[in-house]
């Protein structure tokens, strides 16, 4: 039987290896998995039983379940030696409920208490956390203040991940800014561009964060053995743009004409408010962590790399 000091050692080898669970298992849960071999098994938490074999071709033993059905997630307690948390929370709050909860993270949190806890936990949240910042450097230390109900729905999953963490289990956050990529579904701006959506004059432009696919799925790789207990991580590239530069960058890129820019007040009027929220939030973020104690050398340095790099050059 395994012993206390060695829960796994006197099981099959099969279950001798290290397993990770990945919740969310979509583009960058896929590029998480392309980083192991078969020294590692991995598994998938997915509500689609479509998905089943797009998992499996992938390498991945699919496991079929709900974040929003928790009954479904029993099996999910011990299954793991680590897990990789990348479901969002509700995008809107069920009526009755209290909308800055994030009961999916509630839900997992309660399903892997019920069996030998998992060694490291990595959950990627946002940097909407910090709310706006009027455009300074932002570290980690900063308080979080989200100005947003999607954003005060990833602080309590944060609060929700954190409190395994004072079960003995290693938790680590990263907050993650805009992700983007050739070869992900709507993971460039040239949609945007060609549609001709204006974006903010420069005196009313806001500074905006971003990270390619490959790289953040390496930084979720390395946080699961490098992240420190309680610890939350800056997860961006070292770009330094505004988000009409941004666009202005892209357009250079593929030859398309440049967006209009247009002021706030007519912005407000012009644009749907979920775009709108983008706009009112501000920050630069410091990624000291990432480098120094991940060690994480990026890929893709500055969005000018990784929006003119082809999808195939992706390894």
């Amino acid at each position: 039987m395994p012993s206390n000091q060695n829960p796994l050692g006197a099981l099959p080898a099969r279950f001798r290896r290290q397993r990770l669970l990945i919740i969310g298992c979509g583009d960058v849960g896929l590029r998480v998995a392309r980083n192991f071999n078969a020294r590692l098994r991995v598994l998938a938490l997915t509500s689609s039983p479509a998905r089943v074999s797009e998992l499996r071709a992938a390498g991945i033993t699919p496991l079929v379940g709900n974040l929003d059905a928790a009954a479904s997630l029993a099996r999910l307690g011990g299954l793991a030696t680590r897990v990789l948390h990348l479901a969002p929370p509700p995008g809107q709050a069920e009526a009755g409920t209290r909308w800055w909860l994030d009961p999916r993270s509630t839900a997992l949190a309660r399903a892997l208490r019920r069996r030998a806890l998992p060694q490291a936990l990595v959950y990627a949240s946002t940097s909407g956390v910090y709310g706006d910042c009027a455009g300074d450097w932002v570290a980690e230390s900063r308080p979080v203040a989200p100005a947003t109900p999607r954003a005060q729905r990833r602080v309590n999953a944060e609060g929700a991940m954190r409190h395994l963490g004072h079960a003995g289990v290693r938790v680590s956050i990263l907050r993650v800014p805009g992700i983007y990529a050739p070869d992900r579904e709507g993971g460039t701006p040239e949609a945007r561009l060609r549609r001709g959506t204006p974006v903010l004059a420069e005196p009313d432009d806001v500074y905006t964060n971003h990270i390619h696919a490959d790289d953040l799925a390496r930084a979720c790789v390395a946080a699961l053995w490098r992240a420190r207990p309680q610890r939350a991580y800056n997860v961006a590239d070292e770009s330094q743009l505004k988000m009409g530069d941004y666009f202005d960058l892209a357009a250079d890129l593929y030859g398309l004409q440049r967006p209009p820019r247009v002021p706030r007040s007519l912005a407000q009027e012009q644009l749907p408010l979920s775009l709108l929220s983008f706009m009112g939030e501000s920050r630069r973020l410091l990624t000291t962590r990432m480098a120094r104690e991940l060690r994480l050398r990026l890929r893709y340095p500055t969005v000018r790399e990784g929006l003119a790099a082809a999808p195939h050059q992706r390894g």
